[in-house]
């Protein structure tokens, strides 16, 4: 049974959260690890610009001093997006960091687009005991790093159910290659009762994918690459992604990425579970936070940290203003308590990330968590 060390939002005066994160991560042991002078990847999502969901920079500034505290240079480093937006190529990348706060001067350490600037830079690394994937294309600085770190927020996703440390790591190490292989199983299915022709879904489809006749949309599956931005741009849920085997792969795949990731290298993980967005990061825009701010966890075990993330989210209270709050929350999860990630997104089931998570050998659902005041 894995630790997971936890800590709460609430402070005192004289204190602030960053000192409280910088106390939770080296009771969590991250000062077990070798830094000295070594390469540490810090994997981070620099948020979309126009989304204010993201992880502030002021987090990733106090892991990068505790890393260089330790001996170690640390990087802050993320990989091209598939989809239309400001990160789907190195430069844009960069910019969009740097609007969003990540930079030198703020963060203590560089940004670096882990798969360059087209997104082809990466690196074909064996995939242990994969049954999707046997192997995984990974952003060469990534696989470059000595060492790997992730800096997660915690959030629903229409894809995957929920968004932390695996699929940050998995989905966002990928290279271009690497996030369409992932994603070629999962394809979105439309419901053309449901759809007004509004032609939002058409901004958001980066390869051409989608067409309106007759004042309703639809996907052509050959083309489509299964990113899923469609899903969450349609304001009328005319769109979802498929409940099959498909949908299945895609959460599988995204574990075997991680895998691919962290294998054979020492690792730390921290999810910040704040402004809990039913959204990915990905989106230039962010829904209102499903529940209340609840905390910082950390630990070494990716797996069990994201499934104490579920929990404490599920245990936590809707907030009615929320697209949680207009759903008629009626699902549970295995203890028989709500499961306020699947009433969000009915059609993705968190429970696969773990699932195979565990089959594979990456970690364990099961934890201890220790609360450090």
């Amino acid at each position: 049974m894995s630790k997971v060390y936890f800590t709460s939002m609430r402070t005192n005066v004289g204190e602030s959260l960053l000192t409280k994160m910088e106390r939770l991560i080296n009771k969590a042991g991250i000062g077990k690890i070798d830094f000295n002078r070594k390469y540490t990847a810090i994997k981070v999502h620099f948020g979309e610009p126009g989304n204010l969901a993201f992880l502030r920079p002021n987090f990733a500034k106090t892991l990068s001093d505790t890393v260089k505290a330790l001996g170690g240079m640390p990087f802050l480093t993320d990989c091209n997006t598939l989809y239309v937006g400001r990160r789907n190529q190195g430069l844009n990348h960069l910019d969009a960091a740097n609007e969003n706060g990540y930079f030198p001067l703020s963060t203590g350490c560089q940004n670096i687009i882990a798969d360059g600037i087209r997104g082809t830079d990466d690196v074909e690394v064996p995939v242990a005991g994969g049954q999707y994937c046997k192997t995984a294309h990974i952003g060469r600085a990534i696989m470059d790093a000595d060492i790997v770190l992730s800096l997660n927020h915690f959030k629903g996703h229409e894809a995957a159910g929920f968004g932390g440390a695996l699929k940050n790591i998995g989905m966002g190490s990928g290279s271009r290659a690497g996030k369409m292989i992932m994603h070629n199983d999962g394809k979105p299915l439309l419901n053309k009762d449901d759809c007004i022709g509004c032609k939002i879904c058409l901004r958001f489809c980066a390869h051409d994918a989608i067409k309106i006749t007759n004042g309703k949309a639809s996907i052509d599956q050959d083309k489509c690459a299964g990113c899923g931005r469609c899903i969450g741009a349609c304001s009328k849920d005319a769109i979802s992604h498929s409940w099959s085997s498909s949908g299945r792969a895609l959460c599988c795949k995204i574990v075997e990425y991680t895998k691919a990731v962290l294998d054979g290298r020492p690792n730390f993980h921290i999810n910040v579970v704040n402004q809990v967005s039913p959204y990915c990061d990905c989106h230039d825009e962010n829904d209102a936070a499903i529940i209340p701010d609840i905390g910082i966890f950390a630990g070494f075990d990716p797996v069990a940290l994201d499934k104490a993330c579920i929990d404490a989210v599920n245990a936590a209270p809707p907030l009615l203003s929320s697209i949680l709050g207009e759903r008629q929350r009626t699902h549970q999860d295995e203890a028989g308590n709500a499961d306020h990630m699947i009433d969000v997104h009915p059609a993705a089931d968190w429970r696969e990330q773990i699932s195979h998570a565990e089959k594979i050998g990456l970690g364990s659902g099961k934890y201890e968590l220790v609360t450090v005041k």
